[in-house]
């Protein structure tokens, strides 16, 4: 018998990318190929890239020459690029990047295996010419579902597959494969973006927003609780939009919680909204459902209303906190996060201000800074009034040291607070760490579980309640409550 064919898959960026990663994975697998977690023991690498910023674009650049570099000293024959910079430049990238013997866009995910296939087995690959993807799909969102049956949308596999394409587990599998063992896994929502901001380039290579049917996401969310998975969490680039294309823009709201009734899911979270579709609708659903984690990652990017406009974004900074006091007057404890964009053309020092103005009064809990470079094919990359790159440099680093400080503040706050911990690291040594329900993935920081070691009977996917008893910057300690675990679940058991 023949040895079978490995594959790596090496993802950066977003979740959004770790969701299309394991839908890779699941294609790999259905055809006979093992899936094994290191470059090295692969006869192909595969790497899900990133190409939103110049940094995200570095890191996959540098992980194509790592596993490059492994050619020829092992295992690894061939290393491979899909994802978003693969899919945003194509050829140029393939001509720019010899080290990667394929470079595969959104359109081959379809034939991944045979694409690897050839690719192995000596052949080429013509890559593609980038074009603009929200041409693919119709202008009216109403006209989308139809049409995107013949478009490839990463992450929006069928949730209904013949017998063999898919982990043969419950009545309708999704084309999915699970990459690692988290207790937390992300489900699309919805792909692409109708928004323009004038700062970014994600629509044009993720293309127009269109929204998955709500019982395919439900269907995945039951298939991934059968795995061990608590805590799902939404993703897409505009969770707010969901449903317009479905004839519903309230769809969300009544999805939520079908969602947190699905058998062994203990908790929901949603990212990435933005605050200028926020609904009295469905904020009161995130602040008042059990198991919905009152949790709003909010796009605010920035405080002054010249530089939003300049952004095509819209909002102020009066607005902005109103709608923070409106989310805390129905749940005080509730999680918000954001990122900030400054050095934008035209910001003045007036305009910085505001945003510490905002940031000052706002009490946020996670808080991403970034300086403002220019991204080819986007508006803002023909601005005249651009800052100097010390200017932008000086105000990165002054608006991330107070992000740092307020932080660091809001965790304190916490203090005395009960939160529900869920488990995702448990190790003699250092200890027992989760999440809290204001914590993203990743994003937001942890907290650790005093008084617990892995001898005891606590494992990684228990939800533990707890007492916020200190902090470390952004991170948390609490102590764990004696009696029972959220839910009504008892504790040691």
């Amino acid at each position: 018998m023949p040895e079978r064919r490995t594959v790596a898959l090496v993802t950066l960026g977003c979740a959004r990318n770790e969701v299309d990663s394991e839908e890779l994975a699941g294609r790999l697998e259905a055809d006979g190929w093992q899936l094994v977690e290191n470059a090295a023991d692969a006869d192909v690498a595969v790497v899900n890239t990133c190409g939103f910023v110049e940094a995200a674009k570095k890191d996959s650049v540098d992980a194509l020459l790592e596993a490059g570099d492994l050619k020829g000293h092992g295992r690894t024959q061939a290393v491979v690029a899909v994802g978003c910079m693969a899919e945003r430049y194509g050829k140029e990238l393939a001509e720019a990047l010899p080290e990667a013997d394929g470079v595969l866009g959104f359109d081959d995910y379809v034939n991944i295996s045979e694409r690897l296939q050839t690719i192995l087995n000596g052949g080429s690959h013509v890559p593609h010419a980038p074009r603009d993807r929200r041409k693919l799909l119709p202008i009216s969102p109403v006209e989308r579902q139809n049409a995107g049956a013949d478009v490839v949308i990463p992450g929006h596999g069928p949730a209904d597959l013949p017998e063999g394409l898919a982990p043969a587990s419950g009545p309708r599998p999704p084309l999915r494969r699970r990459l690692d063992g988290s207790p937390v896994a992300s489900v699309k929502l919805a792909s692409g973006c109708d928004r323009r901001c004038s700062f970014c380039a994600i629509p044009s290579f993720r293309g127009s927003f269109i929204s998955r049917r709500p019982g395919d996401v439900l269907n995945e969310t039951r298939w991934l609780a059968e795995q061990g998975v608590k805590e799902i969490m939404l993703v897409s680039e505009n969770n707010t939009s969901y449903g317009k294309d479905l004839g519903d823009i309230r769809l969300l709201e009544s999805l939520l919680p079908e969602l947190a009734e699905v058998d062994g899911i203990e908790r929901v979270r949603v990212s990435y909204l933005q605050p200028a579709e926020m609904r009295p609708g469905l904020i009161d659903v995130l602040t008042s459902t059990p198991k919905v984690a009152p949790y709003f990652d909010l796009s605010f990017q920035h405080s002054a209303p010249g530089v939003l406009r300049a952004m095509r974004r819209f909002g102020d900074t009066d607005r902005f906190l109103g709608l923070l006091d409106t989310i805390r007057g129905k749940a005080p404890q509730a999680g918000v996060r954001s990122n900030f964009i400054v050095g934008f053309p035209g910001e003045s020092e007036a305009d910085l201000a505001e945003l510490e103005r905002f940031l000052n009064h706002a009490r946020l809990d996670a808080i991403g800074v970034f300086g403002y470079s220019d991204e080819e094919g986007t508006e803002a990359a023909t601005f005249e009034n651009k800052l100097d790159e010390d200017v932008v440099a000086e105000r990165l680093a002054h608006i991330s040291r107070l992000a740092e400080e307020l932080v660091s503040q809001r965790a304190e706050e916490r203090i005395g607070e009960t939160v529900h911990v869920l488990v995702e690291s448990v190790d003699d040594e250092e200890g027992v760490y989760g999440r809290a329900a204001h914590q993203a993935p990743e994003t937001d920081g942890q907290v650790l579980l005093t008084g617990l070691t892995g001898g005891e009977d606590v494992a990684v996917g228990r939800m533990v309640e707890a007492k916020v008893v200190g902090t470390e910057g952004v991170d948390l300690v609490a102590e764990p409550l004696t009696g029972t675990s959220v839910w009504g679940e008892e504790a040691g058991r």
